[in-house]
């Protein structure tokens, strides 16, 4: 984490131009680096990546993201198992997950359809899509 993030991680939600902290937990680092660079571009988000999903619970223990992208196949710990770590944890449950797979097809990101009870969007990853479930996903400043 650079000195940037770290300062934004610190000022909370105090500040209403602040902008929104999103965890990007997928095993593959060029993909989550490209989805960082590109949500990050905006100007409302600011994106960290974890690219270890046994560490992503830790993560975003630290973090408190107001969001968490959540890629579903992965070595070691699947984000089924990582999406109930985090729903289980008290401090971490009401944050919004979206996965992002590439099980389904584009229809059935538009149908609406849920994965575990959670919305997705299918890989390869369209950016004003994702930008989309993110704004509709994401809770209301100060809640």
């Amino acid at each position: 984490m650079n000195e940037l993030e770290a300062s934004q991680t610190r000022k909370g939600d105090a500040e209403p131009s602040e902008k929104r902290r999103i965890l990007i937990v997928d095993n593959d680092g060029d993909s989550t680096h490209l989805v960082k660079l590109l949500l990050e571009r905006t100007g409302h988000y600011v994106v960290f990546e974890e690219n270890d999903a046994t560490k992503a619970h830790r993560t975003a223990q630290n973090l408190k993201p107001h969001l968490i992208l959540l890629d579903i196949m992965m070595p070691a710990i699947d984000g089924g198992e990582v999406a109930a770590q985090i729903q289980a944890d008290p401090e971490l449950k009401k944050t919004p997950i979206i996965f992002l797979t590439a099980l389904v097809t584009k229809g059935e990101t538009a149908a609406g359809l849920r994965m575990q009870g959670l919305p997705f969007v299918a890989k390869p990853i369209s950016i004003p899509e994702l930008i989309q479930r993110i704004e509709e996903n994401l809770p209301a400043r100060g809640a």
